[in-house]
């Protein structure tokens, strides 16, 4: 299916401005699904932007917010060699402002008149991952999507009772960042709190297997969770 792809710029709730990268299916189909898509901590660069017009030529309407705005300049991309660079940016973002983009994301999506009422789901990526959590505790989502979300246990994952969605979480079993103890306490926290999710362990894959533009990258891996994520997607969706 063809995309068109564009940024907008939304003022979030302390009127900062949030640049988004959006795309969506370029034909006249009705409304479809909305879809947040939520970056790594190199920003909205070009493999989040692929990934959200992948989605858009699924029948979503994808947008992606730029999680670093308050810190960093509209377009920014660190580099996947100098993630001390990053490290004024990563760690000016917490749960209250990825709350905030996320919500501001989702009031865009949730008005525009190309995406069905309430018919949004999210995804995201290492940081993206846990902004993924965290938007499913705070809006009325259908479905949610972590990859390799780091830093849900042990604190977010007490949240657990207050998710919307159903959740699927993607781990690597090479994964360094984020130890078994973690993914434990993770699926433990959602047991505990009555929730429905998938886990899924891929043994041979590490952090990041998703991104093919970094040496971690496992394109088996890669291709078996986004097949799994697209009908997971479909099942909440419709």
């Amino acid at each position: 299916m063809a995309v068109k792809s564009r940024f907008i710029t939304l003022s979030v709730d302390d009127g900062s401005p949030m640049q988004c990268f959006v795309s969506e299916p370029d034909a006249e189909t009705g409304t479809c699904p909305g879809i947040l898509v939520f970056q790594e901590a190199f920003g909205v660069n070009s493999h989040i932007r692929d990934i959200t017009e992948r989605l858009a030529a699924q029948g979503y309407v994808a947008i992606a917010p730029e999680l670093f705005h308050r810190t960093a300049p509209a377009g920014f991309e660190g580099s996947y060699t100098d993630f001390a660079a990053l490290a004024p940016h990563f760690q000016a973002v917490n749960a209250a402002t990825l709350e905030s983009d996320a919500r501001t994301a989702y009031q865009w999506l949730d008005t525009y008149k190309k995406v069905g009422q309430r018919q949004i789901a999210c995804i995201g990526f290492c940081m993206g991952g846990r902004a993924s959590f965290i938007a499913n505790t705070a809006l009325p989502l259908k479905a949610a999507i972590s990859f390799y979300g780091g830093g849900i246990a042990p604190e977010l994952i007490k949240k657990a009772s207050g998710l919307h969605a159903p959740m699927l979480f993607f781990w690597g079993g090479l994964d360094k960042h984020i130890p078994t103890e973690q993914i434990d306490a993770v699926t433990k926290g959602m047991d505990e709190a009555g929730k429905r999710y998938e886990s899924r362990v891929i043994p041979d894959a590490d952090h990041g297997f998703n991104n093919n533009e970094k040496p971690a990258y496992n394109a088996q891996a890669a291709s078996e969770a986004w097949t799994k994520s697209l009908a997971f997607l479909k099942e909440k969706l419709g």
